[in-house]
Protein backbone atom coordinates (compact mmCIF):
# COMPACT_ATOMS: atom_id res chain seq x y z
CA UNK A 1 0.00 0.00 0.00
CA UNK A 2 1.13 3.55 -0.73
CA UNK A 3 1.08 4.38 2.99
CA UNK A 4 3.58 1.64 3.84
CA UNK A 5 6.54 3.00 5.80
CA UNK A 6 4.91 6.41 6.30
CA UNK A 7 3.17 8.08 9.21
CA UNK A 8 -0.59 7.93 8.73
CA UNK A 9 -2.85 10.76 9.85
CA UNK A 10 -6.34 9.58 10.76
CA UNK A 11 -9.27 10.05 13.14
CA UNK A 12 -9.43 8.51 16.61
CA UNK A 13 -11.53 8.85 19.76
CA UNK A 14 -9.14 10.13 22.43
CA UNK A 15 -9.89 10.04 26.17
CA UNK A 16 -7.79 12.90 27.52
CA UNK A 17 -8.66 12.26 31.18
CA UNK A 18 -10.66 9.76 33.23
CA UNK A 19 -14.40 10.15 33.50
CA UNK A 20 -14.69 12.61 30.61
CA UNK A 21 -16.24 12.11 27.15
CA UNK A 22 -14.14 11.15 24.16
CA UNK A 23 -12.82 13.79 21.81
CA UNK A 24 -12.51 12.99 18.10
CA UNK A 25 -9.01 14.04 17.11
CA UNK A 26 -6.59 13.77 14.22
CA UNK A 27 -3.80 11.46 15.36
CA UNK A 28 -0.56 10.29 13.81
CA UNK A 29 0.09 6.56 13.62
CA UNK A 30 3.73 5.63 13.09
CA UNK A 31 4.87 2.71 10.90
CA UNK A 32 5.20 -0.65 12.69
CA UNK A 33 8.54 -1.57 14.23
CA UNK A 34 10.00 -5.08 14.31
CA UNK A 35 7.39 -7.79 14.94
CA UNK A 36 4.53 -5.29 14.79
CA UNK A 37 1.55 -4.94 12.45
CA UNK A 38 -0.27 -1.79 11.38
CA UNK A 39 -3.98 -2.39 10.88
CA UNK A 40 -6.70 -0.38 9.15
CA UNK A 41 -9.57 -0.88 11.60
CA UNK A 42 -12.89 -1.49 9.83
CA UNK A 43 -15.17 -2.05 12.83
CA UNK A 44 -15.00 -2.10 16.61
CA UNK A 45 -17.42 -3.27 19.24
CA UNK A 46 -18.00 -1.08 22.30
CA UNK A 47 -17.27 -3.19 25.37
CA UNK A 48 -18.15 -2.48 29.00
CA UNK A 49 -14.47 -2.94 29.87
CA UNK A 50 -13.74 0.27 27.94
CA UNK A 51 -16.29 2.11 30.11
CA UNK A 52 -14.90 0.51 33.29
CA UNK A 53 -11.39 1.69 32.48
CA UNK A 54 -12.52 5.22 31.61
CA UNK A 55 -14.84 5.76 34.56
CA UNK A 56 -13.53 3.47 37.32
CA UNK A 57 -10.22 1.68 37.01
CA UNK A 58 -8.37 4.44 35.19
CA UNK A 59 -8.99 6.84 38.07
CA UNK A 60 -7.26 4.57 40.58
CA UNK A 61 -4.15 3.72 38.56
CA UNK A 62 -0.81 5.28 39.41
CA UNK A 63 0.40 6.61 37.09
CA UNK A 64 -2.85 7.34 35.28
CA UNK A 65 -2.65 6.05 31.72
CA UNK A 66 -4.09 9.09 29.98
CA UNK A 67 -4.51 10.34 27.32
CA UNK A 68 -5.54 6.99 25.90
CA UNK A 69 -7.35 5.56 22.89
CA UNK A 70 -9.68 2.84 24.11
CA UNK A 71 -11.31 0.06 22.11
CA UNK A 72 -10.09 -3.54 22.04
CA UNK A 73 -12.83 -5.47 20.22
CA UNK A 74 -11.97 -4.76 16.62
CA UNK A 75 -11.36 -6.23 13.20
CA UNK A 76 -9.56 -4.87 10.19
CA UNK A 77 -7.09 -5.33 7.36
CA UNK A 78 -3.29 -5.41 7.57
CA UNK A 79 -1.94 -2.17 6.03
CA UNK A 80 1.76 -2.91 6.62
CA UNK A 81 4.06 -5.12 8.67
CA UNK A 82 7.32 -4.48 10.47
CA UNK A 83 10.58 -6.39 10.03
CA UNK A 84 10.43 -10.04 11.12
CA UNK A 85 6.65 -10.48 10.83
CA UNK A 86 5.90 -13.90 9.39
CA UNK A 87 2.38 -14.75 10.54
CA UNK A 88 0.47 -12.37 8.26
CA UNK A 89 0.80 -10.21 5.18
CA UNK A 90 -0.51 -6.94 3.78
CA UNK A 91 -4.20 -7.26 2.90
CA UNK A 92 -5.00 -10.05 5.37
CA UNK A 93 -8.18 -9.73 7.39
CA UNK A 94 -7.29 -9.86 11.10
CA UNK A 95 -8.62 -9.53 14.63
CA UNK A 96 -6.42 -7.90 17.31
CA UNK A 97 -6.15 -10.00 20.47
CA UNK A 98 -6.49 -8.77 24.06
CA UNK A 99 -4.50 -11.85 25.10
CA UNK A 100 -1.39 -12.62 23.05
CA UNK A 101 -0.30 -16.09 22.05
CA UNK A 102 3.39 -16.38 21.25
CA UNK A 103 3.30 -20.17 21.29
CA UNK A 104 6.68 -20.38 22.99
CA UNK A 105 6.43 -19.21 26.61
CA UNK A 106 5.78 -21.57 29.50
CA UNK A 107 2.13 -20.55 29.73
CA UNK A 108 1.48 -20.96 26.01
CA UNK A 109 2.88 -24.48 26.25
CA UNK A 110 0.67 -25.28 29.26
CA UNK A 111 -2.89 -26.57 28.73
CA UNK A 112 -3.89 -24.97 32.05
CA UNK A 113 -3.88 -21.31 31.00
CA UNK A 114 -4.18 -18.90 28.09
CA UNK A 115 -2.28 -16.06 29.80
CA UNK A 116 0.72 -15.72 27.47
CA UNK A 117 3.54 -13.71 29.07
CA UNK A 118 4.74 -12.09 25.81
CA UNK A 119 4.45 -8.32 26.18
CA UNK A 120 1.95 -8.87 29.00
CA UNK A 121 3.28 -6.23 31.37
CA UNK A 122 3.72 -3.52 28.75
CA UNK A 123 0.29 -4.23 27.23
CA UNK A 124 -1.29 -3.87 30.67
CA UNK A 125 0.43 -0.49 30.91
CA UNK A 126 -1.16 0.44 27.54
CA UNK A 127 2.18 0.41 25.74
CA UNK A 128 3.90 -1.74 23.13
CA UNK A 129 6.93 -4.00 23.67
CA UNK A 130 9.49 -1.18 23.71
CA UNK A 131 7.57 0.75 26.37
CA UNK A 132 6.22 3.38 23.96
CA UNK A 133 3.15 3.93 21.80
CA UNK A 134 2.91 4.29 18.02
CA UNK A 135 0.15 6.90 18.26
CA UNK A 136 0.62 10.61 18.94
CA UNK A 137 -1.74 13.57 19.01
CA UNK A 138 -0.76 17.25 19.27
CA UNK A 139 2.87 16.16 19.79
CA UNK A 140 1.89 14.03 22.78
CA UNK A 141 2.18 10.25 23.12
CA UNK A 142 -1.23 8.55 23.37
CA UNK A 143 -1.52 5.35 25.39
CA UNK A 144 -2.89 2.33 23.52
CA UNK A 145 -5.45 0.47 25.61
CA UNK A 146 -4.16 -3.09 26.25
CA UNK A 147 -1.65 -2.34 23.48
CA UNK A 148 -4.47 -2.28 20.89
CA UNK A 149 -6.68 0.87 20.57
CA UNK A 150 -9.43 0.02 18.09
CA UNK A 151 -11.24 3.36 18.47
CA UNK A 152 -8.79 4.62 15.84
CA UNK A 153 -8.95 4.28 12.07
CA UNK A 154 -5.43 2.83 12.16
CA UNK A 155 -3.47 1.19 14.96
CA UNK A 156 -0.24 -0.74 15.49
CA UNK A 157 -0.13 -3.92 17.57
CA UNK A 158 2.44 -6.64 18.33
CA UNK A 159 2.41 -9.58 15.93
CA UNK A 160 1.52 -11.99 18.75
CA UNK A 161 -1.58 -9.88 19.51
CA UNK A 162 -3.09 -10.39 16.06
CA UNK A 163 -4.62 -13.38 14.31
CA UNK A 164 -5.44 -13.88 10.64
CA UNK A 165 -9.04 -14.86 9.87
CA UNK A 166 -11.06 -16.13 6.90
CA UNK A 167 -10.89 -13.72 3.93
CA UNK A 168 -14.69 -13.74 3.53
CA UNK A 169 -15.45 -12.98 7.19
CA UNK A 170 -17.71 -9.90 7.69
CA UNK A 171 -15.54 -7.66 9.84
CA UNK A 172 -18.46 -5.71 11.32
CA UNK A 173 -19.75 -8.96 12.85
CA UNK A 174 -16.66 -10.98 13.73
CA UNK A 175 -15.10 -8.02 15.55
CA UNK A 176 -17.21 -9.15 18.53
CA UNK A 177 -14.98 -12.22 18.79
CA UNK A 178 -12.13 -9.92 19.80
CA UNK A 179 -13.52 -9.82 23.34
CA UNK A 180 -17.12 -10.06 24.54
CA UNK A 181 -18.59 -13.05 22.74
CA UNK A 182 -15.41 -15.14 23.00
CA UNK A 183 -15.13 -14.27 26.70
CA UNK A 184 -18.65 -15.26 27.70
CA UNK A 185 -18.94 -18.29 25.44
CA UNK A 186 -15.55 -19.64 26.52
CA UNK A 187 -16.31 -19.08 30.22
CA UNK A 188 -19.06 -21.67 29.87
CA UNK A 189 -17.52 -24.22 27.51
CA UNK A 190 -13.85 -23.89 28.51
CA UNK A 191 -13.38 -22.51 32.02
CA UNK A 192 -16.60 -23.66 33.62
CA UNK A 193 -16.83 -26.85 31.59
CA UNK A 194 -20.62 -26.76 31.84
CA UNK A 195 -22.02 -30.29 31.69
CA UNK A 196 -24.87 -31.73 29.66
CA UNK A 197 -28.11 -31.86 31.66
CA UNK A 198 -26.90 -29.36 34.25
CA UNK A 199 -28.63 -26.32 35.75
CA UNK A 200 -26.92 -22.97 35.17
CA UNK A 201 -27.41 -19.37 36.25
CA UNK A 202 -25.90 -16.44 34.33
CA UNK A 203 -25.70 -13.10 36.16
CA UNK A 204 -25.73 -10.04 33.90
CA UNK A 205 -27.10 -10.08 30.37
CA UNK A 206 -24.85 -7.78 28.42
CA UNK A 207 -23.00 -9.25 25.46
CA UNK A 208 -20.69 -11.30 27.71
CA UNK A 209 -23.55 -12.72 29.74
CA UNK A 210 -25.64 -13.55 26.68
CA UNK A 211 -22.62 -15.27 25.15
CA UNK A 212 -22.30 -17.27 28.38
CA UNK A 213 -25.97 -18.27 28.01
CA UNK A 214 -25.17 -19.37 24.45
CA UNK A 215 -22.21 -21.37 25.77
CA UNK A 216 -24.35 -23.11 28.41
CA UNK A 217 -26.82 -24.09 25.69
CA UNK A 218 -24.02 -25.38 23.43
CA UNK A 219 -22.73 -27.48 26.34
CA UNK A 220 -26.14 -29.10 26.72
CA UNK A 221 -27.38 -27.52 29.96
CA UNK A 222 -31.02 -28.43 30.52
CA UNK A 223 -31.91 -25.39 32.60
CA UNK A 224 -30.40 -21.94 32.03
CA UNK A 225 -31.60 -19.20 34.38
CA UNK A 226 -30.78 -15.70 33.11
CA UNK A 227 -30.48 -13.04 35.83
CA UNK A 228 -30.65 -9.28 35.23
CA UNK A 229 -32.27 -6.18 36.75
CA UNK A 230 -33.36 -4.98 33.29
CA UNK A 231 -36.70 -6.62 32.38
CA UNK A 232 -36.07 -5.87 28.69
CA UNK A 233 -33.37 -8.55 28.69
CA UNK A 234 -35.88 -11.39 29.23
CA UNK A 235 -36.80 -12.06 25.61
CA UNK A 236 -33.33 -11.56 24.13
CA UNK A 237 -31.93 -14.02 26.68
CA UNK A 238 -34.28 -16.68 25.34
CA UNK A 239 -32.90 -16.06 21.84
CA UNK A 240 -29.52 -17.27 23.09
CA UNK A 241 -30.89 -20.27 24.99
CA UNK A 242 -32.14 -19.15 28.40
CA UNK A 243 -35.00 -21.24 29.72
CA UNK A 244 -35.98 -18.79 32.49
CA UNK A 245 -35.48 -15.16 33.44
CA UNK A 246 -35.26 -13.82 36.99
CA UNK A 247 -35.17 -10.13 37.92
CA UNK A 248 -33.73 -9.61 41.43
CA UNK A 249 -35.88 -6.48 41.76
CA UNK A 250 -39.00 -8.65 41.64
CA UNK A 251 -38.04 -10.42 44.89
CA UNK A 252 -37.65 -9.34 48.49
CA UNK A 253 -35.08 -12.06 49.19
CA UNK A 254 -31.46 -11.93 48.02
CA UNK A 255 -31.13 -13.39 44.53
CA UNK A 256 -28.99 -16.29 45.76
CA UNK A 257 -31.82 -17.41 48.04
CA UNK A 258 -34.32 -17.12 45.19
CA UNK A 259 -32.16 -19.30 42.97
CA UNK A 260 -31.57 -21.89 45.67
CA UNK A 261 -35.32 -22.18 46.17
CA UNK A 262 -36.00 -22.39 42.42
CA UNK A 263 -33.47 -25.19 42.02
CA UNK A 264 -34.09 -26.98 45.32
CA UNK A 265 -30.58 -26.47 46.65
CA UNK A 266 -28.56 -24.42 44.17
CA UNK A 267 -27.35 -24.38 40.58
CA UNK A 268 -24.61 -26.62 39.22
CA UNK A 269 -22.87 -23.75 37.42
CA UNK A 270 -23.08 -20.00 37.93
CA UNK A 271 -21.37 -17.40 35.75
CA UNK A 272 -20.90 -13.83 37.01
CA UNK A 273 -20.75 -11.51 33.98
CA UNK A 274 -21.23 -8.13 35.67
CA UNK A 275 -17.92 -7.26 37.31
CA UNK A 276 -19.32 -6.46 40.75
CA UNK A 277 -18.03 -8.07 43.95
CA UNK A 278 -21.51 -8.17 45.48
CA UNK A 279 -22.85 -10.07 42.49
CA UNK A 280 -19.80 -12.36 42.59
CA UNK A 281 -20.64 -13.37 46.15
CA UNK A 282 -24.28 -13.96 45.20
CA UNK A 283 -23.13 -16.16 42.31
CA UNK A 284 -21.01 -18.29 44.65
CA UNK A 285 -23.84 -18.60 47.18
CA UNK A 286 -26.32 -19.57 44.44
CA UNK A 287 -24.32 -22.74 43.69
CA UNK A 288 -25.17 -26.12 45.15
CA UNK A 289 -22.73 -27.12 47.89
CA UNK A 290 -22.51 -30.51 46.18
CA UNK A 291 -19.80 -29.58 43.71
CA UNK A 292 -21.25 -26.34 42.39
CA UNK A 293 -18.93 -24.29 40.16
CA UNK A 294 -18.89 -20.49 40.00
CA UNK A 295 -17.01 -18.72 37.22
CA UNK A 296 -16.01 -15.05 37.58
CA UNK A 297 -16.12 -13.40 34.16
CA UNK A 298 -16.87 -9.71 34.77
CA UNK A 299 -13.85 -7.41 35.19
CA UNK A 300 -13.37 -4.97 38.04
CA UNK A 301 -10.69 -3.73 40.39
CA UNK A 302 -13.18 -1.98 42.63
CA UNK A 303 -13.80 -3.55 46.02
CA UNK A 304 -12.72 -6.79 47.66
CA UNK A 305 -14.56 -10.09 47.37
CA UNK A 306 -15.53 -11.64 50.71
CA UNK A 307 -16.86 -15.18 51.01
CA UNK A 308 -18.13 -17.56 53.65
CA UNK A 309 -15.22 -19.98 53.98
CA UNK A 310 -17.54 -22.93 54.54
CA UNK A 311 -18.97 -22.45 51.03
CA UNK A 312 -15.61 -23.43 49.58
CA UNK A 313 -14.78 -25.95 52.29
CA UNK A 314 -17.88 -28.01 51.61
CA UNK A 315 -17.07 -28.44 47.94
CA UNK A 316 -17.92 -25.42 45.83
CA UNK A 317 -15.35 -24.27 43.28
CA UNK A 318 -14.64 -20.64 42.38
CA UNK A 319 -12.83 -20.02 39.09
CA UNK A 320 -11.72 -17.01 37.12
CA UNK A 321 -11.94 -16.77 33.34
CA UNK A 322 -9.97 -14.35 31.15
CA UNK A 323 -10.92 -14.16 27.48
CA UNK A 324 -12.91 -17.34 27.95
CA UNK A 325 -9.80 -19.44 28.47
CA UNK A 326 -9.12 -19.48 24.72
CA UNK A 327 -5.61 -19.84 23.32
CA UNK A 328 -6.30 -16.69 21.38
CA UNK A 329 -4.41 -16.81 18.08
CA UNK A 330 -5.44 -20.37 17.29
CA UNK A 331 -8.98 -20.24 18.73
CA UNK A 332 -10.36 -16.99 17.29
CA UNK A 333 -10.08 -18.06 13.61
CA UNK A 334 -11.97 -21.26 14.52
CA UNK A 335 -14.68 -19.22 16.24
CA UNK A 336 -14.95 -17.11 13.09
CA UNK A 337 -15.44 -20.30 11.09
CA UNK A 338 -18.08 -21.48 13.59
CA UNK A 339 -19.98 -18.23 13.03
CA UNK A 340 -19.71 -18.50 9.26
CA UNK A 341 -21.03 -22.08 9.37
CA UNK A 342 -23.98 -21.13 11.57
CA UNK A 343 -22.76 -22.75 14.79
CA UNK A 344 -22.32 -19.45 16.65
CA UNK A 345 -24.62 -16.42 16.88
CA UNK A 346 -23.14 -12.97 16.32
CA UNK A 347 -25.65 -10.88 14.36
CA UNK A 348 -28.13 -11.12 17.23
CA UNK A 349 -25.75 -9.27 19.58
CA UNK A 350 -25.56 -6.15 17.38
CA UNK A 351 -28.35 -3.71 18.23
CA UNK A 352 -26.76 -0.47 17.00
CA UNK A 353 -24.26 0.63 14.35
CA UNK A 354 -22.71 4.07 14.71
CA UNK A 355 -19.88 6.14 13.26
CA UNK A 356 -16.68 6.86 15.16
CA UNK A 357 -17.78 10.40 15.99
CA UNK A 358 -20.83 8.91 17.77
CA UNK A 359 -18.76 6.85 20.22
CA UNK A 360 -20.01 8.82 23.23
CA UNK A 361 -23.58 7.98 22.21
CA UNK A 362 -22.57 4.31 22.03
CA UNK A 363 -21.40 4.43 25.65
CA UNK A 364 -24.68 6.06 26.71
CA UNK A 365 -26.68 3.31 25.00
CA UNK A 366 -24.65 0.66 26.81
CA UNK A 367 -24.84 2.17 30.29
CA UNK A 368 -28.58 2.82 30.05
CA UNK A 369 -29.22 -0.78 29.01
CA UNK A 370 -30.57 0.18 25.58
CA UNK A 371 -27.98 -1.76 23.61
CA UNK A 372 -26.42 -5.21 23.67
CA UNK A 373 -23.50 -4.37 21.39
CA UNK A 374 -22.92 -1.23 19.40
CA UNK A 375 -20.51 -1.61 16.50
CA UNK A 376 -18.50 1.44 15.49
CA UNK A 377 -17.89 1.41 11.73
CA UNK A 378 -14.87 3.42 10.65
Amino acid sequence: METEGKVIKCKAAVAWEPGKPFSIEEVEVAPPKAHEVRIKIVASGVCHTDWTFLHEVGKTMNPQLFPVILGHEGAGVVESVGPGVTKMSIGDKVIPLVVPQCGQCERCLSPKTNLCTKNWETNQQCLLADGTSRITCKNQQIYQFIGISTFSEYTVVPEDNVTKIHPDAPLDKVCLLGCGVSTGYGAAVNTGKVESGSTCAVFGLGAVGLAAVMGCKAAGASRIIAVDINPDKSEIAKTFGATEFVNPKDHSKPIQEVLRELTKGGVDFSLECVGNVGVMRAAVEACTPAGGVCVMVGWTRMGELSLVSEDILLGKTLKGSYFGGWKSAEAVPKLVQDYMSGKLLLDEFVTHRLALDQVNQAFDLMITGKSIRTVIKM
